[in-house]
């Protein structure tokens, strides 16, 4: 049998991240689900909800939504009980769960999340510092770094930075190149260093598509080493002896969504913090965590 398709809209007065996140994250649990989603960001007066209205009544579905602004949101909900269409709040129940704990109600804030405040600019810094120090690059500024990881070329280093940055996570990157040596500075690290391992089977085939892209050059081993499927398994294995030597945690990320391996790279520098009674320096939580659960252990 066919999936049956339904339309479902997706209503924010903010940029719609959050509400996104939450909707991606459940509708992974389904298969099949048969969604048409039609997502309305930014909603920000009543011109803009009637035009969200109109698009409702054109595409019946339910209606999701996380808008604070109590009128706009009022005028949605009587839109939809007069078309006879469900909708939800998914802000509703935490918000006012928070609200019970805390002992104070909540403020109603529109985009509270993306106010440019120091997280903003830490955000902005975190992400300047990827960029002056991806692949090696700057290693005298790795005494700045929140968290340093290194792995073989490939293992998706770079990707997992740029998330970490986006969390306001300062994070360099060093590629375990076969002879290479370490930078000096990874000889007493001043922040944790978590290491990026990878299947070979699944290497192999990252770094043949990316020689294919590339036209074959631009890398720094040969081709025959970089693509070699014993010269590959050698290097993997030679990577994780490194970081067991040095007591660096290692994190497969052969099955695992850059958010999955953020998530479990942010543990590490927990656990890191909390052996070294170095509370005040704890890096922020990762609101990923929250949505795709608690990734597997770390390998050492």
């Amino acid at each position: 049998m066919a999936p049956r398709h339904t339309n479902l809209h997706l209503v924010s007065d903010s940029t719609g991240e959050t509400l996104n996140s939450m909707v991606r994250a459940v509708v992974a649990r389904f298969d099949q689900p048969g969604l048409i989603q039609h997502r309305w960001f930014l909603v920000r007066s009543r011109m803009n909800l009637d035009r969200v209205i109109e698009g409702i009544e054109h595409e019946p579905g339910a209606v999701v939504t996380t808008m604070v602004d109590r009128s706009l949101r009022h005028a949605l909900e009587q839109a939809c009980h007069r078309l006879g269409l469900p909708h939800l709040s998914v802000l509703d129940e935490l918000t006012g769960f928070l609200a019970e704990e805390i002992g104070a109600p909540a403020r109603e804030r529109r985009a509270a999340q993306h106010v440019m405040d120091a997280d903003y600019f830490r955000r902005i810094d975190a992400m300047h510092y990827v960029l002056s120090h991806d692949d090696g690059q700057g290693t005298a500024g790795i005494a700045n770094a929140d968290v340093v990881l290194v792995g073989v070329s490939r293992s998706s280093k770079t990707p997992t930075c740029f998330y970490l940055a986006n969390r306001g996570i300062k994070a360099a990157n060093v590629p375990l190149v076969p002879g290479a040596a370490l930078p000096t500075e990874l000889e007493r690290p001043p922040c944790p260093v978590v290491g990026l391992t990878i299947d070979p089977v699944s290497l192999l085939d990252i770094r043949r598509h990316r020689l294919k892209a590339i036209g074959g050059g631009g890398v720094r081993q040969s081709e025959s080493e970089y693509v070699d499927p014993e010269a590959v398994k050698a290097e993997i294995l030679a990577s994780k002896r490194l970081c067991a030597s040095r007591g660096w945690p290692v994190i497969d990320v052969t099955r695992r969504s850059i958010e999955e391996t953020a998530a479990a790279v942010v543990q590490q520098m927990d656990l890191w913090h909390q052996r070294r009674g170095d509370h005040a320096r704890r890096p922020p939580e990762d609101p990923a965590a929250a949505v795709i659960g608690a990734p597997g252990a770390a390998s050492g």
